[in-house]
Parts: structure tokens; sequence; C-alpha cells
């Protein structure tokens, strides 16, 4: 692979409020930086520490490529440091969870509740026959219910592996079939954007031919409810009534598996990414309170899907090892109106926010008269990953969202690690279009296809140069897999992604390795071209593939979601190209535009580029049903 060549030329900054700068957790970040790679054991050490363990740990790290343990011959149950340690506390009767929807109906639960409810749910599990190391799927909305099984699992050291409600019935067959869950959690529907779901429709057609599922647990939630015709079926309430509000919970090993969480990016069979009670513990507790700045009265709010990584490190494990309020409500964010979002901020005075970039693009889209309406003062901090954040859609968020009172922020990180691992600290300046600097502990490089460092602002692959605590172990059932993040570069994870660094030490992220255009002899990433595009006032979101050209070996096609008011003419793609072409050069200029009214999207909100091209070349784009992330 050549170098890979950056052609914007961002030069905007945003400085973080004094208040922030002052009040942030991290403050001295090249002093603890400097610490946390010059003495990593010590470090991870010292923060695994604050945590609560039946058993210390002998060792914090050994690592014989590719496989890394941490916190070698500690013991301790995720759940102890969620629940148990809090209600121990002062925090017993402190808010843990409110959870809204988008009729509007609320639950609030303490830590005291919570614990109470989670330990129904694992004595029934146990009740049952589940036990440690027994796999479980939830197939489950963000509920209550579904939080509730997340735990419960964890708490008896059963693995979960949370599909995101809305997978057809291939993905969800395909996954229960790699994991052989012995049970599966289900809601009988899900509410979004106004429309009711039907799910337990997939979930009968998944597990017909499963025979090792022993029980489906049905979160029935309409009205009349919805026949359980089948044996192995219960209802949710049915199958917890009764249950002691005290479970014992198992005492795990530092490296024993916490959970499975399906990945397929836009290619391939999904692969289950494992991750561990004692590193995921240690990385998602410290990132919560590092990046985040999570403090003892903030109200927490990630806008993701405990289907996702986000959403168990975000919305569930990280918050909860720290003791946070956390917010969470089920349904579209634009839903039933533009402003709910900034309603809901409102309504609870939430002071933290982890969202997409898509979802700020979002905004953009609806206008910023939406955001006005209401007192989003509380917000101090807006955080955004997964994908690009655009420059534009950055600073918009910024004099949007937050204006003077608060800061947003970007951060990269995958679901094989499952916590930041580039991002922008409270404590530092935001450059817009750069994710931002290597967290504590995080040693990460960019690289031509020798292994050699390539020079600032020259584009490469992403590779971390050390593992850390809360990076996977490995993929379900396909070692083999695993072993092939660490192939490339001897004693290093390639990240798949490609990207910069510039001569502060701030990183740019531009998209997936496969993303990369050859145009001309030029290796350009979609991010830049994509960036361009959305600067122009018409555009709401871009999105840029490669096609063959028998002259430049790709050209450049440009889909585009024009804002509200502007209308998809001929001249406004000559206007689009020159714009593109006066923001990247010559080189990036697209040779064709097509007007879209939405684009193809994973689950999670990133763009499809895969089946834009299979489209326009009239190719099979392979099964989509199976794209997760």
């Amino acid at each position: 692979m050549a170098t890979i060549e950056t052609l914007i030329q961002e030069r905007r900054k945003i400085v973080p409020p004094e208040f922030l700068r002052q009040g942030a957790i991290v403050q001295d970040y090249e002093a603890l930086y400097q610490y946390s790679v010059a003495s990593p054991e010590r470090f991870w050490d010292t923060i695994a520490s604050e945590l609560s363990w039946n058993e210390r740990w002998e060792k914090v790290l050994e690592f014989v490529p590719p496989y890394h343990k941490w916190f070698i011959g500690g013991k301790t149950n995720i759940t102890i440091n969620a629940l148990d340690r809090h209600v121990q506390s002062s925090r017993r009767n402190k808010v843990a969870l409110i959870w809204t929807t988008e009729n509007g109906k609320e639950i609030i639960l303490t830590y005291d509740r919570l614990l109470r409810r989670v330990s129904q749910v694992a004595n029934a599990l146990k009740d049952v026959g589940v036990k440690k190391g027994d796999r479980v799927i939830i197939y489950m909305p963000l509920t209550v219910e579904g939080i509730y099984a997340m735990l419960a699992c964890a708490r008896i050291g059963a693995i979960h592996s949370v599909v995101y409600a809305g997978m057809g019935v291939h993905a969800l067959r395909s996954r229960i079939d790699d994991s052989q869950a012995k049970v599966v959690f289900c809601s009988d529907v899900t509410y979004r954007s106004g429309k009711t779901i039907q799910l337990k429709g997939i979930v009968d057609e998944a597990v017909e031919t499963c025979e090792f599922v022993e029980k489906v647990v049905v979160l029935r939630r309409q009205e009349p409810k919805v026949e359980l015709s089948s044996e192995r079926e219960a209802d949710f309430f049915e199958f917890i009534e009764g249950q002691p509000q005290y479970c014992e919970p198992e005492i795990m090993d530092s490296e024993d598996p916490l959970f499975i969480l399906y990945t397929s990016g836009t290619t391939g069979k999904p692969k289950g990414v494992v991750h561990v009670h004692g590193g995921y513990m240690v990385g998602t507790y410290y990132l919560t309170k590092a990046f985040y700045d999570v403090k003892e009265r903030d109200i927490f709010w990630s806008t993701s899907d405990i289907g996702w990584i986000v959403g168990h490190s975000y919305i569930v494990y990280g918050p909860l090892i720290n003791g946070a309020t956390i917010l969470a409500r089920e349904g579209a964010i634009d839903y039933p109106d533009p402003g709910i979002i900034w309603k809901t901020v409102q309504r609870h005075g939430v002071n933290i926010m982890f969202t997409a970039p898509t979802a700020v693009r979002m905004f953009m889209k609806y206008g910023a008269d939406f955001v006005k309406k209401y007192d989003t003062s509380s917000l101090r901090l807006v955080a955004c990953a997964g994908e690009p954040l655009n420059p534009e859609a950055h600073q918009w968020a910024q004099d949007n969202i937050v204006g003077e009172n608060g800061y947003v922020v970007d951060n990269w990180w995958q679901t094989e690690n499952a916590a930041p691992v580039l991002g922008t600290l409270p404590a530092f300046d935001a450059k817009l279009g750069k994710v931002g600097r290597p967290m504590p502990g995080v040693v990460a490089d960019v690289v031509s296809p020798d292994g050699k460092t390539v020079a600032p602002n020259q584009g490469g692959l992403l590779i971390l140069k050390r593992p850390l605590p809360y990076m996977m172990r490995t993929i379900w059932g396909d070692d083999e897999r695993y072993k092939k993040y660490w192939q490339d570069f001897p004693g290093c994870y390639t990240s798949g992604d490609v990207a910069f660094y510039d001569e502060d030490g701030y990183f740019c992220v531009l998209g997936r390795a496969d993303d990369v255009m050859n145009i001309a002899g030029h290796r350009i990433g979609t991010a830049e071209v994509e960036s361009a595009f959305i600067t122009h006032p018409a555009v709401a979101e871009a999105a840029v593939i490669g096609l063959p050209d028998e002259v430049k070996g790709e050209r450049i096609k440009g889909f585009v979601v024009l804002k509200a008011g502007h209308n998809a003419t001929e001249n406004l793609k000559v206007v689009l190209r020159d714009h593109v072409r006066r923001e990247l050069g010559p080189v990036a200029t697209p040779s064709e535009i097509e007007f879209r009214d939405s684009l193809p999207k994973t689950r999670s909100g990133k763009i499809v580029r895969r089946l834009l091209k299979a489209q326009d070349l009239g190719e099979d784009a392979g099964d989509l049903s199976t794209l997760s992330d």
C-alpha cells in the first residue's frame, strides 16, 4: 500500500471553557501520559487498586503476542463494582438509571433497587440451570429489563451476547448458533419513530431449529399479550416472580469472559469479540472518569443502544462502576419531533452526552432552532465517536449545542477495544478534523506497509504498539481470526483504519483501509472528500466511493443528501464539484454526483459504501442483514 495523501488543511481549534479545563479530572496530560507509557504496569496497577477485588492479582500483565492477560490471578465480579460497592456505601439510594421512552414514560431506579432486580433475574437463570460459562442471547431493545439481563448474566458468570433488537432472522440465528446459547431473552415488540416493530416472530423463526436453546424468556409489552405457544417459553415477569432479591455474585477470574459482542464491520461473517471481567472493568472504569470526566452529581446520557459496544461500555458498565446516574431512552432521537433530544436534556439536566457524528449531522440538517427552543446549558461535554467527525459538524455542534457552556470532543475506539483509545480530553484544545491524542497507556502509531513510522501529516495504517486491559482477548470460536489482528506487524495490533498524525501528536482517523481510493496514483481517504462536501451549506450528508476508470485507475463518485430548502439540480452538482475542488484540489474532484434522500447505513449509523459501490456496478453486495457496526 502506497502512502495515503492528506488533503484537508484544517487549522481551526476549539478551546475548552476555562471552568471545564480547571475542573477536569485529568489536568496534566503530558506528565500523566509519559508516566503511563514509561511504567504501564504500575499505571494500571494503581487504577485497578481503586476497585473491589476478592483476591488481588499476582502480576499485572503477561504479553506473549498475540495473547495478553491482565491482573493475573485477580478474582472479582464486575457487578460487585457496578452495584454492590455502591449499595454498601452512601450511594445506596442514589439514582442509578433514568429510563424513558418516545411517549414520555419514565422509570427511575436507585442502585439498591437495580441490584434487587438484577438479583431476581440472576436467581431465575440459576433456577433453569444457567451456570458459569453458559451463553445467553439478549435480543431486546433499550429497556430496563434488557439491562437487568446483562447484569444478571455477569452476576452468575454466564456470558451474555446482546443482539441489536431489529436484526433479522439470519443475523440472530447466526449469533445463537455461533454462541450455542442456552437461553434467549427477547421482547415481543420494540417502539421506534412512533411505530411498533414486531420482534417475537423473528425470534420464533431463529430458534426453531436450535435444539440447544432451553429457554426463551419473553418481555411481553403489548396488550393483549402475545401468546406463548412453546413449553420452553416464559413470560419475563413470571420468570422472575418470587425470586430472592439478592444473588451472591459468582467470583470470576480476571480473564474469565464477560460477554461476546458480534461485529462484522462491512464485510464477512460476524465475529464474536470476547471481553473479560477484569481488564474490561478496569478500562471502562478509568476512561469514564479520565475521558468523559464523569463526576458524582452528573447525569450521563449515551444515545446509543445496548446492542453496540458503546451501550455496553457507556450505558451500562462504565458509568455504573463509577457510581454515576445514567439516562437511557428507547426510540429515535428525533421522534416525536427533532427537538425531543434537547427537551430531554432540559428535563433531566443532562451534563454529559455521548452521541455519533451521524446524529450531529442530522441535528445540523434540522437546524439550530430546534436546539435553541430548550435550555441545554447543563451540557458541559458532548463526545462523538463511531466514524470521523467532520470539522463542519464539530464546529456546528460547538456553536449551537453547547456554546460557551461546554465542549464538543471527538474520540476513536472500536468494538475490539471497548473504550476510548484516541481522543480530546477536556484539559486540552480540540483541533477540528483531528480525533485527538492517545489516551493514557496507549502507544499508537501510523505506519507504512513495511512497518516504518510515517512522517507527520502522511497517511498510513493505524496500529497500537502495546495491548490495553480493555482490548478483546479473542474471537469466540475462531482464534485464527483473532490472530490476524496481530500478524501484519509483530507485537502490534492492526486497527484496520488509516490515519495520520500532525506535528503536535494529534491523530486524524480517515476511515477504514478498505475505503481508500486510488485516484490517478493518489491514495485518498473517503472521509476527507465527504468532509469537503459537508462544508457546503446545501449538504446534510455525503458519501463517496471510488469507481473503476481506465485512465485514472479510479474516479470519485459522490452521493449527497441535501438539507431542507435546497433543490437537487444539475447546476447544484456543478457548484458542489467546484466546491470540493476548491477545498481539496483537482485530484479529489468528484467525476459524478448523485442526489439521494438517504444513505444506506449499518444499524449503528455508519455508511455502507460497499452497498453504494455494488449498486453502481450492478454487483451483489452480499448479505447485509448481518451488518452490525
